[in-house]
C-alpha cells in the first residue's frame, strides 16, 4: 500500500477512532496485534505507513472491516479539521513564513481549530489570486512558447482526443456545425445557452452542477467565435483542468483549450489529407484552409503551425501584429529574426517595419492575402499577410516560411522584396539621417499613452474574471 502523507493522517485517525471506540488504549491494542504501543502512536499520527498484515490485525482487533480503515474520509468531524490543519501547515504558503507550526492538543476545541483553519484559507486564497507582476507574465509565456517549439506545436493526446470525440459525435467531413458541437457537449452532460447577460468579464460560464454552458447570442461571422467558445468551455471538463494554481497554470489551460478548438474546427485527419493535396500541388495558401473548414483567417494560420512542420516537414512563423506594429501573438521554428526583450519575450514587442506583417496596412487592398520575400540576415523569407478590423483597432495575421519552402506556396511568384536588418537600429528605428539634422530639437509631440501600460495582470482565481458578476449570474439563472 503506497499513501500519500495526507492519505496516511486520514488512515491514523480512523485507526485511533475504532481503537477509542473499542475502549482500548495504545499498548492494549498494541499487545492485541503483536506491537508496541509506541509504534501504533506513530502509525495514528500518520508518521508511519503499517503493513497490510497489521491493519488486518487491527481490523479484527476493533471489530470493523478492514475496508473502513482504508477509507479516504475522515472518521469525524474533528478529524477532518486535523487533518486539514495538517495539510496547510505543510503547505510551501505557509513554510514561507518562517512561523512555527501549531500543535493540536487534547484540550483544543474545534472552534479554535475552525479560526485558526480560516486564517490559512484566507492565506491560500490571496496567494491564488496574487498579481503576477509583468515580468513573471512574459516569462511564463516565453517559456511555454519555447516548450511549444521544441514539440513543433505539436500536442498528440489532444489530436486524438478531438478526433475521437468528433466520431462520437457523427462528425464526418466538411465544417463542424452548431447541431455538432451541441450534441457534443450532451455527450459530456452539459447544454448550450445563449444569453444576453453574460458577465462582461467571462467569454462563457460553465455551471457545472446543472450542467449548463452559458454563451453569449452573438458571433463573428460564420459562428466560428461561438462554436470555439462552446468546445473551448468543454475542453475544461475534457481535459481535466482544476482551478489554476498559477499565471503559468493559467497560460498552459488557455493553450490547451484553444488547440482542442482547433483540432474540432480543423480535424487532424482531413486537415492534413487538404495541406498534403495542396502541398502536391503547390498550391498552399491560408485563406484556402480557412474556407475548406469554415474559420478565421487566423484560426487556419495557427492551426498551419500545429500540422506543417509535423506532417509535411515545413518550419514556419505566424505573427499576429496590431496596427500599431506591435506583436500580439507569435509562432515561429524557422528561425525568423524576431525582437524580444531581455526575458526573451517576443509579445508586444515592434516587428520590423520592412516585415510585410506590418507594412500591409499600408496596402490599399485589404480583402486578399498580400506576399512578400524579406531578406534578413538570417536568411531569405518568404509570407503571405491578411490585414483585419475588431472593434479595438487594425491587425495582421502572418503565415510564412524560409526561402527554400515558398516552392510550395500560392502566392511565391511575388515581385515584392524588403531588406530587413533588424536589430540593427539603423534598418527602421532610427530616423534617417537628413530628417533626424532637420527636425532634432525642432519638434516636440505629444506621445499617446496606452492605458494597458497602468493595468495590473488579471488577478482571481480564474485570472480577469470578475467571480461576484459570475455568481450572480449563476444565482440569476439557477432562479429561472
Amino acid at each position: 500500500m503506497t499513501s500519500s502523507g495526507i492519505e496516511l493522517a486520514t488512515l491514523g485517525h480512523r485507526i485511533r477512532h475504532h481503537r477509542l471506540e473499542s475502549g482500548m488504549t495504545l499498548d492494549e491494542l498494541g499487545a492485541n496485534v503483536g506491537v508496541a504501543g509506541s509504534h501504533l502512536s506513530l502509525i495514528e499520527n500518520g508518521k508511519r505507513e503499517p503493513k497490510l498484515s497489521l491493519l488486518q490485525e487491527i481490523a479484527r482487533a476493533t471489530d470493523v472491516e478492514l475496508s473502513d480503515l482504508l477509507s479516504a474520509e475522515p472518521p469525524n468531524r474533528r478529524a477532518a479539521l486535523e487533518i486539514e490543519l495538517d495539510r496547510a501547515q505543510a503547505s510551501s504558503v505557509f513554510r514561507r513564513l518562517g512561523i512555527s507550526p501549531v500543535k493540536v492538543s487534547k484540550g483544543m476545541n474545534d472552534e479554535t481549530l475552525e479560526s485558526i483553519l480560516g486564517l490559512h484559507r484566507e492565506l491560500h486564497r490571496r496567494e491564488r489570486e496574487a498579481i503576477a507582476t509583468p515580468e513573471e507574465a512574459r516569462r511564463a509565456n516565453t517559456e511555454l512558447r519555447v516548450m511549444m517549439r521544441e514539440q513543433n506545436n505539436y500536442l498528440p493526446e489532444i489530436e486524438k482526443l478531438a478526433e475521437k470525440h468528433l466520431k462520437a459525435a457523427g462528425h464526418g467531413l466538411g465544417a463542424l456545425t452548431h447541431r455538432t458541437v451541441s450534441l457534443m457537449a450532451e455527450q459530456l452532460g452539459f447544454e448550450l445557452i445563449y444569453v444576453t447577460d453574460l458577465p462582461h468579464s467571462a467569454r462563457s460560464v460553465t455551471d457545472i452542477e446543472n450542467g449548463r454552458i452559458y454563451l453569449p447570442p452573438a458571433s463573428i461571422p460564420g459562428g466560428h467565435g461561438l462554436r470555439s467558445m462552446a468546445l473551448q468551455a468543454m475542453a475544461h471538463r475534457i481535459l481535466g483542468h482544476q482551478p489554476p494554481t498559477s499565471y503559468a497554470d493559467f497560460l498552459q489551460q488557455r493553450l490547451e483549450i484553444n488547440y482542442y478548438a482547433a483540432c474540432c474546427l480543423m480535424p487532424e485527419t482531413a486537415s492534413v489529407a487538404f495541406l498534403q493535396q495542396a502541398k502536391k500541388d503547390r498550391n498552399l495558401a491560408v485563406e484556402d484552409f480557412r474556407d475548406a473548414f469554415g474559420v478565421t483567417h487566423e484560426a487556419a494560420g495557427m492551426r498551419m503551425t500545429n500540422l506543417l512542420t509535423e506532417h509535411l516537414g515545413i518550419p514556419l512563423h505566424f505573427l499576429r501584429v496590431d496596427g500599431s506594429g506591435a506583436i500580439s501573438r507569435v509562432y515561429e521554428n524557422d528561425d525568423l529574426p524576431l525582437p524580444m526583450d531581455v526575458t526573451g519575450s517576443v509579445e508586444g514587442q515592434m516587428v520590423c517595419r520592412k516585415f510585410l506583417a506590418r507594412s500591409a496596412f499600408e496596402e490599399q487592398n485589404r480583402t486578399t492575402e498580400h506576399y512578400q520575400y524579406t531578406d534578413t540576415p538570417s536568411g531569405s523569407f518568404w509570407c503571405s499577410t491578411q490585414t483585419g478590423t475588431t472593434s479595438s483597432g487594425e491587425f495582421s495575421v502572418t503565415v510564412g516560411v524560409p526561402f527554400d519552402d515558398a516552392k510550395w506556396f500560392r502566392g511565391r511568384e511575388t515581385q515584392k522584396r524588403a531588406l530587413s536588418t533588424c536589430p540593427d537600429e539603423a534598418c527602421c528605428r532610427r530616423p534617417p539621417g537628413d530628417a533626424a539634422a532637420r527636425w532634432d530639437g525642432k519638434a516636440w509631440p505629444s506621445a499617446r499613452v496606452h492605458m494597458q501600460m497602468f493595468s495590473p495582470l488579471p488577478s482571481g482565481k480564474f485570472p480577469g474574471v470578475d467571480a461576484t458578476e459570475v455568481y450572480a449570474f449563476l444565482d440569476r439563472h439557477a432562479e429561472g
